[in-house]
């Protein structure tokens, strides 16, 4: 069985050092969350969870980003790896899950989670500055891109509530090769990875130029 072991929310706190805009990837654990489009990153409503706070809206939040999954399976593995408690929520993750692999979904799979809500998965997560601040270790960025599974952004295809011990339905797949890990390295600098994903054509418009340019960059003589 596919489940939500955790549902998480995060409120706005100070950057560690106190630089920069205030963040929300503090999660925290709640009995539920209600999900909705958020609309666009730029004059949206940022995250596609109520009440869950995004303080970057430049490079989080939209509907693209409305949900972020990360598997207990992979937190229990850095908690081994690192020598640490990682409680659900400490990677940011609005969704922590059980027993489904959320890095080998690929891009455009719709799943069901719970009665209401229907999601679909967009893309990898990419580390940013704010995530190896929080977690405080040393390298973090280059740690996390390492290991190249990152879980996954959903967008919201049907709105609703999400409770712990929901469960999570694969309903479809798309006829592609294309799961969030090779995303994740075509944005991390793999070439061939960034061919593959703009031929298989599964990124949205705005994620597509980016990588398109990225492409041309790299190929340029």
């Amino acid at each position: 069985m596919f489940t939500v072991l955790s549902v998480n929310v995060g409120s706005a706190q100070a950057q560690p050092g106190g630089k920069g805009l205030p963040t929300g990837i503090g999660k925290q654990p709640v009995d539920h969350i209600d999900v909705r489009d958020p609309g666009p990153k730029h004059g949206g409503e940022g995250s596609g969870v109520t009440g869950d706070f995004i303080g970057d809206r430049q490079h989080h939040g939209g509907s693209l980003q409305a949900l972020y999954a990360f598997a207990r399976e992979e937190l229990d593995g850095w908690q081994e790896r690192l020598g640490r408690e990682l409680p659900n929520g400490m990677f940011g993750e609005n969704l922590t899950t059980q027993g489904i692999e959320v890095d080998a979904a690929l891009i455009g799979e719709r799943w069901a989670i719970g009665p209401e809500v229907v999601a679909v998965v967009t893309a990898p997560r990419i580390p940013c500055v704010t995530f190896a601040a929080r977690m405080g270790e040393p390298g973090w960025l280059k740690t996390f891109a390492a290991h190249g599974l990152s879980g996954a952004y959903l967008a919201i295809e049907t709105p609703g509530r999400i409770s712990v011990g929901a469960e999570i339905e694969v309903l479809s797949r798309p006829d592609h090769d294309v799961v969030v890990p090779v995303v994740f390295e075509a944005f991390m600098g793999d070439l061939d990875a960034a061919r593959h994903v703009l031929d298989a054509e599964v990124l949205h418009s705005v994620e597509h130029e980016s990588l398109r340019r990225h492409v041309e960059r790299r190929s340029a003589p």
